[in-house]
């Protein structure tokens, strides 16, 4: 398990500068997934924020070897560059004996536009980590609804209003699709949870085959909060499981992290200007629903790990 003193003493992935948002988890998935692997690492990325923020032309905030390609093929290209890593390794031409090639998208890139490619590549069996920084929406073109958003929540293209109160179904469990594709290793984890997120990359990394890792990024421009709180928002999204902890290996369930105290989804949602209509009179019942939603899903996660 990685400790803050081995984590402390390797060389950044990205360095300081990039154009991130003060407050973006982005950063942070990336310092703490790619510091966790032992071995060289190859990244590729979805056009978004990552992308976006860290290759402004002609500079680059990467320290390790990046390509950037389109939005729905960071999957693809990666299991591209991992088959010719593949290649040159037959011919005693690779450049080391071992490299770990991650692919990070958004939840844009990742639940929608780059599904198709993400889902490809997990059934072809490349040997690869693919990363989804969910940040719930469309944030790097103007904040509009993904399959990631959330009920209720208020976007550009669900704008909450008269007609109706923001989005108005349940986000899409991407995560229990990729346990349905049969891949060695599935988790969750969030920003907040450091030790959880680079424990889970290192035992991802120490897996051949195709891997998935989905993280909750709070976005403090597309959720409303102060941008000293992404990690305090993590955190409190896994203690009201609205995104709980877990990993599948080989089909087993396990969760990572339970909370002491179960907290209400309302403490949640009240840290976040993207739910603030919510709170208006009138909209109890969407309250209710969404809690009733998420207790519903705990409950299935947990039979899942105890069956």
């Amino acid at each position: 398990m990685p400790n803050l003193k081995d984590l402390a003493a390797k060389k950044e992935p990205i360095c300081g500068g990039h154009r991130a948002c003060a407050g973006c988890g982005a950063p942070i998935i990336v310092r703490q997934v790619l510091m966790s692997s032992k071995d060289p690492v190859v990244v590729t990325s979805a056009t978004g924020c990552l992308e976006v923020v860290t290759t402004i032309f002609p500079y680059s905030a990467w320290e390790v070897p990046f390509l950037h390609n389109a939005f729905e093929n960071s999957a693809a290209t990666c299991s591209g560059v991992e088959a010719a890593f593949k290649a040159l390794k037959k011919k005693g031409q690779a450049p080391a004996e071992h490299v770990n090639f991650v692919a990070f998208g958004g939840d844009g890139g990742t639940y929608d536009i780059g599904f198709q490619s993400l889902s490809g590549a997990m059934e072809r069996g490349h040997d690869m980590l693919y990363v989804c920084y969910n940040n719930e929406a469309y944030m790097n073109t103007g904040i509009q609804r993904s399959s990631a958003t959330p009920m209720g929540a208020a976007t550009t293209t669900a704008p909450a209003g008269k007609v109706i109160p923001g989005k108005v179904q349940f986000p899409k469990n991407l995560t229990e699709i990729m346990v349905a594709h049969d891949i060695p290793y599935v988790a969750q984890s969030a920003v907040g949870f450091w030790r959880d997120l680079t424990s889970k990359a290192e035992k991802a990394f120490s897996i051949r085959g195709p891997k998935f890792m989905n993280v909750l990024q709070p976005c403090r421009l597309g959720w409303g909060y102060k941008p000293e709180l992404t990690a305090e928002l993590g955190r409190l999204a896994a203690n009201t499981c609205v995104w709980p902890l877990y990993e599948v290996i080989e089909g087993k369930y396990k969760l990572t992290y339970r909370p002491k105290e179960k907290k209400p989804v309302v403490e949640f949602l009240k840290m976040q200007d993207r739910f603030r209509h919510l709170f208006r009179p009138g909209n109890e019942a969407i309250l209710e629903a969404i809690q009733k939603e998420v207790d519903r899903r705990w409950e299935a996660l947990l039979n899942k790990c105890e069956g």
